[in-house]
């Protein structure tokens, strides 16, 4: 399930994402923020939510620490998108993500860091940390070797 966020938010802008953000003063772990910010974004109800666990943390290239948490929702399900925030919602096929024709690997010029990219699927664009997330989870299903 991936986002696509709006012009108007303020960073990574029309980029596609997971749903998620910063955490509040008052949580704890990053279950708590992935449940709220789903919530808050695409209207997933945080009982409608079966944690399975967390993807490994990550520092992305605009210096973001991330720690992803996977959940299963019922699906279809009725989103109800943040207008502010999120322009659209869609799903994109695993084994299509897994297809290793559908996605490359480059280094950064002067970085020792590697960007992953998708080809576009359904008009959207799938690259960088959301895209590294993504392969590591192909990986953790063994779609991916």
């Amino acid at each position: 399930l991936y986002t696509r966020r709006t012009d108007k938010v303020e960073s990574h802008k029309g980029q596609v994402s997971f749903p998620g953000g910063a955490c509040d003063e008052d949580e704890t772990t990053p279950e708590q923020t992935a449940l709220r910010e789903a919530d808050e974004e695409i209207g997933i109800r945080p009982e409608d939510v079966k944690v399975i666990g967390r993807l490994s943390r990550m520092v992305t290239i605009s210096k973001f620490r991330v720690s992803p948490v996977v959940g299963i929702i019922p699906f279809p399900y009725a989103f109800k998108t943040a207008g502010i925030e999120v322009a659209r919602v869609f799903t994109i096929p695993l084994l299509w993500l897994a297809d290793r024709n559908n996605y490359w690997e480059f280094s950064l010029p002067g970085s020792e860091r590697t960007v992953i990219a998708y080809h576009p699927y359904d008009g959207e664009l799938l690259w960088g940390a959301t895209a590294r997330m993504t392969v590591n989870f192909m990986k953790i299903l063994g779609l991916i070797k």
